[in-house]
């Protein structure tokens, strides 16, 4: 019941009353929770508000003009991070991050079970 980071690009403009649409181009799996586990012990505490949106169920997009405020955050997540496995999986979701500030026509959405 992890969440998964996904990168999604833009691959055509939505005309009228159609959506762009997107193809994902990378994923940052979670299948042990580790994301999961991570963001409890960060949430509530006023430093991550974007992440302590995150839904295990759901699912939250986050556009490329965010992605100053998502890396910060996930420094917050690194702080706590302590099992290898964990500061693995920072690692991932920075670089996941870092991909998608450098294009306009991206969003990454964390997807949940």
């Amino acid at each position: 019941m992890g969440v998964d980071a996904v990168l999604y690009r833009q691959i055509s403009a939505g005309t009228g009353r159609r959506r762009p649409a997107y193809v994902s181009i990378e994923v940052v799996a979670d299948p042990q929770d580790v994301l999961l586990d991570l963001l409890k012990r960060v949430r509530g505490g006023g430093r991550t508000p974007l992440l302590d949106r995150v839904d295990p169920l759901g699912e939250l997009t986050v556009g490329a003009e965010r992605m100053p405020q998502l890396l910060a955050e996930l420094r917050c997540l690194a702080e706590v991070a302590g099992a290898p496995a964990e500061v693995d999986h920072v690692h991932l979701l920075a670089r996941l991050v870092r991909r998608c500030a450098e294009r306009r026509d991206a969003e990454i959405r964390f997807e949940g079970d």
